[in-house]
């Protein structure tokens, strides 16, 4: 018995030893890969060069257990070299009552591997992803916050995410921007479920990419791409991996994603129709309000200045707190909402006064983004409103409270957007604002002096894409007011504002500026001659900037036309010595046209239009659209002599 007791305890003893030595053995591999990828002068010069990081070391895999529970663990090492780079790190996570955090930790080495910091998931950052609205308290973020002392530096980020909804797989980009290389990147989803998944690869040709499997890939040694003026949206041309399910679960909703029809038609089924009951007294209202209305339009006008007037926005970006709005009487007793809820409210009460019209999910941003209309899954950051038209469809913007009725230039215009009506789902592009459309009409009747000081009246109508540009400035304080006019006439020396009037027309979507301006010594002595340039108000000064080898494609992706007339009055004792003739440029970039004549003996006439088209076109035109701009400048400084009398 004694024997068989000390055999038992022998046993026990070498199982620990074998236990120790293999998780002293799998700490030496970890500890060794880690070493690979934390030393900075292990990394090749090819992937430092123009890098603000390194991505050394990124893996995603994702466990898919079911139709609504997945497991996502990630691991990234990133080697950060100046300030620029701090933000590459991405160590942050949200978590809810769905999503669960189940490891979360950091470490950071110096730029010789030694470690410098261990962060646990208890020092990572913890705050409420919408400070201050009790509406989205469960929604909640974890981040690493991390002050360098010196650079470079090198972080290893490990998270382990336990997530009972599945509307959002991870997607997969082996660059992750600008400034940003890649050492090493792997993505992996591991399917021990009956779900079906769908994945969509974007630009991997030229990239060194590879399948190893199914749904796994790995990229290696991917240089970093340095931003280019006038090229397309990031996503245009970097490597992108999109990944959904055709069964998937939505903060406890099932959802079906076959296409983009039967998406629309659950979206429109099981998360907005029982969204939209407004109180008995709202809508009592805004049938009054519209009582006298002709129109749908004239009614929609009508409620769409309501809502604008009763609420105020939030920023809750879609996919945070689901994509179910909150209801519409919420919204109507609290007075706010994010995107979705204000533009799910302003659907009920048009819905209250019989106007059609349709919640539409999309990509808002200043660069254009297209839903893919050949991969449906849970895109787009933002929803607008559609109304449908026979001719042009109008698109309300629902978070602003000044916008004009049907604007959305500059921020969702010229691209797809996911349409949602009760039957299903629907690809459609909003408004295009053509070139011509988009107008700045400048006038003015300048009155120079023998010492070549002038005083000015300037008109400026703006329309289309332009008048967002302009109408901003009526929301600014005097002061910042006059600073504007000085830095958009920034070429003028010894500028004065004398008055100013804004006329903001939201029916007919014009601004209208009216800024009286005095300039010291705006014309040039020379002897007895005066050189004066005729473009006053409405000159370009700057060029696209120039590559040694321009790489990325070309794309004006919202054209332009600026119509220019000025009046030269000129002193008594001052004449003409020789004005410049007539410029006229026209080519597939734009026009450029440009005259000066005299009105009489003591009038001269100025005007001006410069053309800029929207369009596409390869790297190889870059220089020849550079050059363009380069007479436009050239000629837009220009100068008249004139000449004192004896």
């Amino acid at each position: 018995m004694l024997k068989i007791k000390k055999n038992i305890f022998n046993l026990s003893i070498n199982v620990k030893r074998y236990f120790f030595w293999v998780m002293t053995f799998s700490a030496l591999l970890v500890n060794a890969q880690n070493s690979k990828y934390i030393i900075v002068d292990s990394i090749s010069p090819d992937l430092k060069t123009k890098s603000n990081s390194v991505i050394r070391y990124n893996k995603t895999k994702i466990d898919l257990l079911d139709y609504n529970h997945m497991v996502v663990t990630k691991k990234r090492i990133v080697t950060v070299f100046n300030e620029y780079g701090d933000s590459d790190v991405n160590a942050n996570e949200l978590y809810s009552d769905k999503i669960k955090i189940k490891n979360l930790q950091a470490h950071i080495y110096d730029a010789n591997g030694q470690e410098i910091k261990k962060i646990k998931e208890k020092d990572f950052i913890d705050e409420s992803v919408v400070d201050g609205i009790s509406l989205y308290s469960d929604d909640r973020k974890k981040y690493l916050k991390y002050v360098p002392l010196s650079y470079p530096y090198t972080v290893v980020y490990e998270a382990e995410i336990d997530y009972k909804t599945t509307a959002f797989l991870p997607s997969w980009l082996p660059i992750e921007g600008y400034y940003v290389s890649t050492e090493y990147s792997e993505y992996q989803i591991i399917n021990s479920s009956d779900a079906q998944i769908r994945l969509k690869t974007e630009n991997f040709e030229g990239f060194d990419i590879s399948p190893i499997g199914e749904y796994h890939y790995e990229a290696e040694n991917l240089l970093a791409i340095s931003p280019e003026a006038y090229s397309p949206s990031f996503t245009d041309f970097a490597p992108y991996l999109k990944a959904t399910l055709t069964e998937f679960d939505m903060e406890g909703v099932k959802g079906v994603n076959n296409n983009w029809e039967d998406f629309g038609q659950w979206m429109n089924d099981k998360l907005i129709s029982d969204t939209q009951e407004l109180p008995l007294e709202v809508k009592e209202k805004i049938k009054s309000l519209t009582g006298n209305a002709v129109s749908s339009i004239e009614k929609a006008k009508i409620v769409y200045q309501y809502m604008q007037e009763k609420t105020r926005y939030i920023s809750v970006q879609v996919g945070i707190g689901g994509w179910k709005p909150m209801n519409a009487s919420d919204v109507d007793r609290l007075g706010y909402g994010d995107c979705k809820a204000l533009t799910n409210y302003t659907q009920a009460l048009l819905q209250e006064v019989g106007v059609t019209s349709y919640y539409s999910v999309i990509y808002g941003g200043k660069n254009k983004r297209d839903i893919d209309s050949e991969f449906s899954t849970t895109q787009g950051n933002h929803v607008i409103l559609c109304l449908p038209q026979d001719n042009n469809n109008i698109w309300l913007e629902c978070t602003s409270q000044t916008v004009p009725f049907g604007y959305i230039a500059n921020f969702t215009d010229d691209r797809d957007a996911l349409v949602i009506k009760p039957d299903g789902g629907e690809i459609v592009h909003t408004t295009v604002y053509e070139d011509a459309d988009n107008i700045l009409n400048t006038k003015s009747v300048i009155e120079l002096d023998e010492i070549g000081n002038i005083v000015a009246d300037v008109n400026l109508e703006s329309f289309g894409t332009q008048y967002g540009f302009h109408e901003q400035i009526q929301h600014k304080t005097h002061k910042e007011q006059e600073l504007y006019y000085k830095n958009y006439w920034d070429y003028i020396n010894n500028l004065s504002i004398l008055s100013k009037e804004l006329i903001d027309n939201k029916k007919e979507v014009v601004f209208a500026e009216n800024v009286k301006v005095e300039a010291l010594k705006y014309a040039a002595r020379a002897g007895d001659r005066l050189l004066f340039q005729p473009n006053v108000f409405n000159r370009i000064t700057e060029a696209p900037p120039r590559y040694k080898i321009r790489k990325l494609p070309l794309e004006v992706d919202r054209g332009f036309v600026d119509f220019d007339e000025f009046i030269i009055k000129l002193p008594d004792n001052v004449s003409v010595e020789a004005l410049q003739d007539s410029i006229s440029i026209n080519n597939k970039f734009g026009e450029y046209e440009f005259s000066i004549k005299k009105i009489n003996e003591k009038e001269l006439l100025f005007k001006r239009k410069f053309l800029l088209r929207k369009g596409y076109f390869p790297n190889e035109d870059y220089n020849e659209f550079r050059d363009f701009w380069l007479k436009v400048i050239k000629h837009d400084k220009s100068k008249i002599a004139l000449i004192k009398k004896a």
